[in-house]
């Protein structure tokens, strides 16, 4: 009885329902591809934006901490510039951190520390004397910094990462 049945279906499939079949696959393949590609890019894009805002609070942290045990900021220094004078006991050179014209790189010396820093017309230094008022030619009366680092991770121009922070320096007017 069994038998009968599967000997009485013997026509299969056309080649029109095969089509039909593999353009169906086809569409559902192609939609699962293109979402499993978009996640992967919005991954990779997630894992940038986490390198790069680690890498810009490491710089910052490295910046702050070598401002604040300093007792006095150099005149050279202006608004994307900032050397660093320690105290004798210190036995430490003076550090300048600097952007280049021209560039998007902030060094310690000739060191690289952090890249693809925007300035937008803002600056990365402002200094302020101990009464809070700000100086636009920054010499020995100088006691605090504020930092403003702007990072562009996907270089359009805009910021995807701003730290600001203000420094005291610890030592000043010792």
């Amino acid at each position: 009885m069994l038998k009968k049945f599967f000997v009485k279906n013997k026509k299969g499939f056309s080649l029109i329902e095969m089509m039909v079949v593999v353009i169906i696959l086809g569409l559902i393949v192609l939609g699962l591809v293109t979402f499993f590609t978009g996640g992967a890019k919005s991954w990779v894009a997630g894992q940038s934006q986490l390198e790069a805002q680690r890498n810009a609070r490491q710089a910052m942290d490295i910046m702050v901490r070598e401002i604040r045990e300093g007792n006095s900021i150099a005149s050279g220094s202006n608004a994307t510039s900032i050397t660093i004078n320690y105290l004798a006991s210190f036995g430490k050179s003076p550090v300048t951190y600097n952007l280049p014209s021209g560039t998007t790189t902030i060094k310690r010396g000739t060191t690289h520390l952090i890249d693809s820093v925007l300035l937008n017309g803002e600056d990365i230094f402002q200094y302020y004397n101990s009464n809070g008022i700000e100086v636009t030619s920054p010499d020995s009366t100088v006691s605090k910094v504020h930092i403003n680092l702007k990072v562009d991770v996907d270089n359009d121009g805009n910021p995807d990462i701003t730290l600001n922070t203000d420094v005291n320096l610890r030592n000043y007017g010792l």
